[in-house]
């Protein structure tokens, strides 16, 4: 189990793997009812540009599309960006780095980063949300979504290794990102891992 973070390792890894990812979860006929009522809910209070940060195959992308939201999708994985122009040709899709989003400082009213910072290490987890946060205007929202356990861990994900993380000590490293967290979420349910959601505000 690799514990360092690479950006090429992870693209690379799901980029073999799209088809098999896109069946299992990469739809939104396969999220989970509750995740998709919590990201409907926070897209509605959404104003200004928004970034998927780590969009994967797309699917939340449409999904804030659709709602009304003028949404762009950012992945690093080459193969995900271009499955998801397929999907929605008008959609805007990019690759990129989630840490590197390339949009002017305070431009956003939102950042999605739903389980695309999962594969940082303790250690680097502060980039991306140092990103988003000079993205995100004062106001701007982020949901976050990621494993939730009661240590902070590494486990062998099926793409690469991944890092399940404690409310608290999460909270605690974007609030210190300048962020003030308005809302957290855990779900537990049999032969599934543990999952957390939160939104914050910046400051």
């Amino acid at each position: 189990m690799r514990d360092a973070y690479s950006g090429e390792t992870v693209a690379a890894a799901y980029s073999e793997r799209v088809a098999e990812y896109v069946d299992v979860c990469g739809t939104l006929e396969s999220v989970h009812p509750d995740d998709r009522a919590l990201i409907s809910a926070w897209a509605r209070t959404l104003t200004g540009p928004v970034v998927d940060a780590g969009c994967g195959p797309g699917h939340w992308t449409r999904l804030l599309a659709s709602l009304g939201v003028d949404v762009e999708g950012v992945d690093l994985s080459e193969t995900f960006v271009d499955h998801a122009r397929r999907q929605s040709p008008e959609i805007g899709f990019r690759v990129g780095d989630i840490a590197s989003l390339g949009v002017d400082d305070r431009s956003l009213g939102g950042v999605l980063s739903w389980y695309s910072t999962i594969h940082h290490t303790p250690d680097r987890i502060a980039e991306p949300l140092a990103e988003f946060a000079r993205a995100l205007r004062p106001g701007g929202t982020l949901l976050l979504g990621f494993f939730e356990w009661s240590e902070l861990e590494p486990f062998d994900h099926a793409v690469v290794t991944a890092y399940r993380w404690p409310v608290e000590r999460l909270c605690a490293v974007v609030e210190a990102a300048d962020f003030d967290v308005i809302e957290s979420l855990t779900r537990h349910e049999p032969d599934t891992r543990s999952h957390g959601a939160m939104v914050a505000r910046r400051r």
